[in-house]
């Protein structure tokens, strides 16, 4: 089953995310591809998007789709589509929420997009901290991650760690074409400080993790590029702690609202060329593995090669370049 929705469910999902971004005239240009490519991608329904489907309001979408999953998964693409809204508007705040609310859905994103429209960015980057900040520190790299009942603030600045950097320094001994010696090249390759190596930074045990799974799903720390990433971890695996990376992965970088310190935001990145067909393809490709990487002990595999780590998940080719 193509990421938790049944083949007679696509058709009803998808007219209700129409329904969704109909508002202010109408969708967007790139709501609409987004929406598309997803449905192409992920469901395998390319004969929607010349089907002349008619937006469903939220009282029908939630009488013809019962199942929890699948309210879940409309949920997903949801947001997704809102936040490709620029500038986000009122009207399409309140639409998702009619939505929600018609499928008895809550989510902490709900509010951030609501606190966001009314109080501006500082206070959806508070309530983002506030909601979100234990899932953050949960994507700690396995062997690096604060003992329990420690502190764990993720947005404390943090001062040089020697001992991380000496121990990162390690895989410049693996060979090459290893899990170890391509997460070293990736931060060559991209001009990026070795976590532990500078003072000031955030997150350097989540940075870890999150940069293995860069290198293992085979994109690259651009703004398409991060949000293909959140999309490809919430593909693999319904988690919170892999909604977490995918909402703030489109938040800092489609949105251009959340600041955490150490990114730069940017707004519309899904608008470069290849970025939408990129997303989509990379929700087909995490739905397609066999188990979710995102939380493995990718220290202890890095003596692997970069070739058996992607086969042991079912980690299929990126062929969308952007």
């Amino acid at each position: 089953m193509p990421y938790l929705v049944a083949p007679e469910e696509v058709e009803p999902v998808v007219r209700g995310l129409l329904g969704v971004i109909d508002v202010d005239g109408g969708p967007t240009d790139e709501q609409l591809e987004v929406l598309w490519s997803v449905t192409d991608h992920l469901w395998k329904r390319a004969d929607l998007r010349t089907a002349g489907l008619a937006p469903m309001g939220p009282d029908a979408l939630a009488a013809a789709v019962v199942d929890e999953r699948a309210r879940r998964r409309f949920h997903l693409i949801m947001v997704t589509l809102e936040l490709c809204r620029h500038p986000l508007t009122p009207a399409q705040v309140e639409r998702a929420e009619a939505f929600a609310t018609a499928l008895g859905l809550t989510g902490s994103d709900l509010g951030i997009m609501r606190d966001w429209i009314d109080g501006g960015v500082a206070r959806a980057m508070e309530d983002w901290k506030r909601c979100f900040g234990a899932q953050v520190v949960a994507n700690s790299e396995v062997a690096l991650r604060p003992e329990p009942g420690s502190d764990g603030d993720a947005w404390t600045p943090q001062d040089a760690d020697p001992v991380l950097t000496a121990r990162l320094d390690e895989l410049h001994g693996l060979p090459e074409g290893s899990l170890g010696w391509a997460y070293l090249e990736f931060y060559r390759r991209n001009g990026i400080d070795v976590p532990g190596s500078t003072s000031g930074s955030l997150m350097q045990a989540v940075s870890v993790s999150h940069d293995m799974n860069h290198v293992i799903a085979g994109y690259e720390p651009t703004g398409q590029g991060e949000i293909a990433l959140g999309a490809f971890q919430m593909a693999m695996a319904d988690t919170e702690e892999n909604l977490v990376s995918f909402l703030g992965n489109l938040l800092i970088h489609e949105a251009g609202v959340l600041d955490p310190g150490g990114f730069t935001p940017k707004s519309a990145s899904l608008q470069r060329p290849g970025a939408i067909e990129l997303l989509g393809e990379a929700l087909d490709r995490g739905a397609r593995c066999r188990a979710d990487f995102t939380h493995v002990d990718h220290l202890a595999m890095s003596a692997w090669s970069l070739e058996e780590v992607r086969e042991e998940f079912g980690v299929v080719p990126v062929t969308v370049v952007a």
